[in-house]
């Protein structure tokens, strides 16, 4: 086990001086791009074994909401240099792709493994009821200014401010959905968690650093995850160019797998452990976070570097975000979970990603 640590790191810290080097010696785009998602998937690594660890001393809830937070990090850097770079529709693709990837991957590949290590894997049925409430109101705040600017020919600066409104409420209500599950009914939402995962914790393995170099190592982990967003986002164009990739495929699944490998790892690493409250924190958590916060946060951020950029997505994009919707809260409503529900998720991903291929 020290040994294949100690292999990662150095792989860590090899992969991420390459690309460095790629970047700025200007090597050639394919290469750089190569390089900079290898390193990526490292980092994330890097950033979700760190998580793992905080995990083990704030506790599974938390725990899963601060991976899904730092791993949103990756995301929400990459769209910010693309914002800056006026690629709005590679945002909302790239919004698109994670919310779905991490409805359907990441929670789909959590199940699936999980389930064939665990015959039934059970969570907090209260916090999946709550979830997939929350997933109907993304899907609605994210319907309605795409049917009314469409259909109503709403002018520009009516377009804006209904993206201003919108963004700002939806801040204002995930904001308000942490006091709840965090503060005042904190309790309600752990109590069944907490005794499904008794089993797991008893033989739970120590962590990997104390508290202080495991937070020391997150914020580290999420500065590398910076620098090699902005590396990674500069070869795009070249690749979408080089293979014929439409822009909303590049955003939807290139740069959305690539940004939310931190969630893909940990989430699994943890479902494997019998952790499914975790996992399941950390994936639905994670596109709630993206579709209530990054989102709507990438709007008001935008309006610092030109035009203010809209909360309209396109037919395509709210459709693949409404299946996505439907199909995991189907699944992950009566907080039990089994293999086949995760292969029916995965199955759904790989039938839009074709469909997203095509276009």
């Amino acid at each position: 086990m020290a040994k294949r640590r100690q292999l990662f790191f150095a792989g860590l810290i090899l992969t991420f001086v390459v690309s460095g080097l790629a970047h700025y010696l200007h090597w050639n785009e394919m290469l750089q791009f190569a390089v900079s998602a290898i390193s990526v998937i490292f980092v994330a690594g890097f950033l979700g074994q760190a998580t793992e660890s905080v995990a083990h001393y704030a506790g599974q809830r938390l725990g899963g909401f601060l991976n899904a937070t730092f791993g949103n990090a990756a995301e929400l850097i990459i769209a910010i240099f693309l914002v800056k770079a006026g690629s709005f529709e590679t945002v909302k693709a790239s919004l698109t792709g994670s919310i779905i990837g991490n409805l359907l991957l990441v929670l789909g590949l959590s199940i699936l493994l999980g389930g064939l290590k665990f015959k039934e894997q059970r969570y907090n049925v209260q916090l999946a009821t709550h979830n997939s409430t929350l997933m109907i109101l993304a899907v609605v705040a994210l319907f309605i200014p795409a049917t009314f600017v469409t259909s109503e020919h709403f002018s520009f600066r009516q377009d804006q401010i209904l993206s201003i409104t919108v963004a700002i409420i939806l801040i204002v209500s995930y904001l308000l959905w942490l006091v709840f599950s965090m503060v005042t009914h904190k309790d309600m939402l752990s109590e069944m968690e907490d005794k499904a995962e008794a089993g797991a914790d008893a033989h739970e393995e120590k962590p990997l650093w104390s508290l202080k170099r495991s937070v020391l190592y997150l914020v580290v982990a999420t500065v590398m995850v910076a620098f090699v967003s902005e590396w990674l986002v500069g070869t795009l164009h070249g690749v979408s160019e080089r293979f014929g990739l439409s822009e909303l495929f590049i955003g939807a699944f290139v740069v959305a797998i690539v940004g939310n490998a931190a969630e893909h790892s940990a989430a699994i690493m943890l479902a494997m452990k019998n952790k499914m409250g975790a996992a399941v924190e950390i994936a639905v958590g994670s596109s709630l976070q993206i579709a209530l916060f990054v989102a709507p946060v990438l709007v008001l951020i935008s309006g610092f570097f030109g035009p203010t950029m809209d909360i309209v997505f396109t037919p395509i994009e709210l459709a693949a975000i409404a299946v996505s919707v439907f199909i995991a809260k189907a699944v992950s409503s009566d907080g039990r979970t089994n293999w086949y529900e995760g292969f029916l998720l995965v199955m759904v991903y790989i039938i839009l990603g074709f469909a997203f291929y095509l276009v």
